[in-house]
């Protein structure tokens, strides 16, 4: 899906808007094991899975249904983004140079009876959104997984177009 140039956010205007929601992007978390955070291929960039990390601290762990509420959960989601996002500016420099959010794809570490995990990562999706407009939307998948690294809730990659 492409986008009319006037649907993408405006020059300097993405690091704006996450300082106006209260975010500021961190550092790019250290890799866990043999893989990059983030790399770039034909005009995309792929991030590996992000968990809810701050200053290298994991900041919730169990499973949805269980030890996480939902809400929590979804607050977690949103926090996998944002570390995406600085992976993604590791990568592309500026955040501004993306045009377009092409997939978010969720993994939830939830007990078997819990079905809530659409509404888990609208925490990622609903961010991306409010920082990139329109251009923010995107295809999507959310998944039930028994149990994550660390023992994470929540664990998000992401993939986006960049010009």
């Amino acid at each position: 899906m492409t986008q009319n140039p006037e649907s993408v956010v405006s020059e300097g205007r993405v690091e704006a808007r996450l300082a106006e929601l209260g975010i500021t992007l961190p550092e790019v978390a250290k890799p866990l094991a043999a893989y990059v955070p983030a790399l770039s291929h034909n005009g995309l960039v792929y991030t590996s899975g992000q968990l809810p990390t701050v200053a290298g601290q994991l900041q919730g762990v169990g499973k949805a249904g269980a030890e996480v509420s939902a809400e929590e959960a979804k607050r977690l989601a949103g926090l996998c983004i944002v570390n995406a996002l600085a992976a993604v500016k590791s990568v592309i420099g500026d955040l501004d140079r993306v045009t377009q959010v092409v997939k978010v794809v969720g993994f939830v570490a939830s007990t078997p009876e819990f079905t809530g995990q659409p509404g888990v990562i609208n925490g990622a999706s609903e961010l991306l959104g409010q920082v990139f407009g329109d251009a923010g939307a995107h295809a999507r998948s959310a998944v039930g997984v028994s149990v994550l690294p660390l023992d994470a809730p929540v664990e998000v990659e992401l993939v986006v177009a960049y010009a």
